[in-house]
Formats: C-alpha cells, structure tokens, sequence
C-alpha cells in the first residue's frame, strides 16, 4: 500500500453516503363487491413492478454495486460479512460504520473524542450527508508518532485536519472526479475514474462505500489542508 510522508502537523481524519432503508412500495385497492355480494379481496401492488422503493422514494440497491478501488476485492475478502463488511457498514450511521471497520481505528478514535475530548465530530457527522475520504490505520502508521501526538494535543489544528477530509453531501464514484469543497473551507482534487482514483495525489483504495448517510473513500495516507502545508 503507498504511503506519503507527512509533514509535522498532519495528522487524522473523520472520516462515512448512503443506503437509504428499503421499504416495500405498494397501492392497495379499496375493497369492492363481486357479483355474488361477497368483499373482494384487498390488493397490494408494489409500485414499481416487483422491486423495492428506498425511503425517499428511490429504488434500493446493493450496497456493493458502485465500489472502485483495486481494495475493494481483499476487503470483502478480509471481511466478507458482520457489521464491518460492506453490507453491514451500509446499515449504520457514519460514526458506527467506521467504528466497525478493522481499517480506520485509528480515524474512529479521532473523531470520537478518544484522542482529545474537545474534538469529537460524532454528532456532526452522523447529523447529515457527507461524502468522506478516510484514511486506514497504515495512512496514520506513515505519521512520526511525536507528530500525532503534537497534532492530538491540539484541538484546533486536530479538527481542521479532520473536517478537511469531508465534504457535504454525497458523491458518487461516477462523479467524484473534480474540485470540492471541503468542511473545512479548502478544496481537495480528485482525479481519475474507475479503480484509479486519487485524491490529492493519493490512492483510494476502495471507494464509494455506502453508510446510512454518508458515501465513504479509503484512501492511503492522510491528507493536510494547503494551508497547514503552506505554514510548515
């Protein structure tokens, strides 16, 4: 797995769009007389034609059906089912699908408070739709360990690492490629499509990973805002 080397302030991230609960779609008819007098039977029709409607009124999908990443394959394989495999994650909030994924420990205890009681985004995160670019345990492993502990111990710097990593609302990744807007204020790049693509320079590993609202991409070394870069 590629790694970059960090500068000192770099540090976590939050880091999560959606599979939206299924509902059976349906119409029934009101009940009527058949000719001998007797109630007809109460029909049901799904609305669609036999396939189930999402809450808002989409049509549900696998929650596998638009990974990319040359990742994606060995974490099925790694964790093929349970709450952190790809369907599981896609039934939970934000906060909970990153808790039980074995890559992001590290991403779970930045933005939950672990690693400083004033930063933690769970409320925020799992409050709305974000599209969130998550580094692994090993992006964070890359990180000298006096320079995460510098960067745990200060909240202000800590939060802007996280939330830079964040955008709002959720992309898919047919979409993804191009300039966002981060949380944070600063604007990261993605380039590439398919299984090939990068944000910032670094890999996604597997990407458009789905919670209950958020779309979620692995991605292997943390990234730091321009400005934290520029004041190094």
């Amino acid at each position: 797995m590629k790694t970059r080397s960090m500068l000192p302030k770099l540090g976590a991230l939050a880091a999560t769009v959606v599979l939206m609960s299924a509902c059976s779609g349906g119409m029934g008819d009101d009940a009527g007389t058949d000719e001998g007098g007797q109630p007809a039977a109460e029909q049901t029709q799904a609305s669609d034609g036999g396939g189930s409607m999402a809450s808002d009124g989409g049509m549900d999908m696998d929650p596998a059906a638009n990974l990319v990443g040359a990742g994606c394959a060995d974490y099925a394989a790694m964790v093929p089912d349970g709450d952190g495999s790809v369907e599981g994650m896609a039934q939970d909030p934000l906060s909970v699908a990153a808790s039980n994924n074995p890559l992001l420990t590290t991403l779970t205890s930045a933005v939950s408070g672990e690693l400083n009681p004033d930063v933690n985004l769970v409320d925020t995160l799992d409050g709305d739709q974000f599209t969130v670019f998550a580094p692994v345990d090993d992006a964070f492993g890359a990180i000298p360990e006096a320079d995460l502990t510098a960067l745990a111990g200060d909240a202000d710097s800590l939060s802007t690492v996280l939330t830079y990593h964040v955008v709002p609302g959720q992309i898919a990744p047919d979409e993804i490629a191009g300039t966002h807007t981060t949380v944070e204020g600063e604007d990261l790049e993605v380039t590439g499509s398919g299984d090939d693509l990068m944000v910032n320079g670094s890999t996604v590993i597997c990407g458009g990973v789905q919670t209950q609202n958020a779309t979620v991409y692995l991605v292997d070394t943390v990234l730091m805002p321009p400005s934290m870069a520029d004041a190094s």
